[in-house]
């Protein structure tokens, strides 16, 4: 691998934290509560623990967010397939 590759990768996967870090905070403040109803009133313990995976998803995060879904989508799997759920 290229010096110049390896370093243009660790440029991007610094600027995708950076840009994780800033959505994050604002994300676990005001947006976690938008999409997620169980979470509205989380406390700063469920805060913090979502801090680092709203961080690496947040691309996933914002596209929910700006849709403006309020619940969460239901799980599908093959068990509540056959169950015709």
């Amino acid at each position: 691998m290229d010096a110049s590759l390896a370093s243009w990768l660790v440029v991007g996967a610094g600027l995708y934290a950076a840009a994780g870090a800033l959505f994050a905070v604002l994300f676990v403040s005001k947006g976690v509560g938008r999409i997620d109803p169980a979470a509205r009133g989380a406390r700063l313990g469920f805060r913090l623990l979502i801090l680092p995976a709203s961080i690496a998803l947040w691309p996933i995060l914002l596209r929910r967010w700006l849709s403006g879904v309020e619940e969460p989508p239901a799980e599908r799997n093959a068990h509540r397939e056959a169950a015709g759920r």
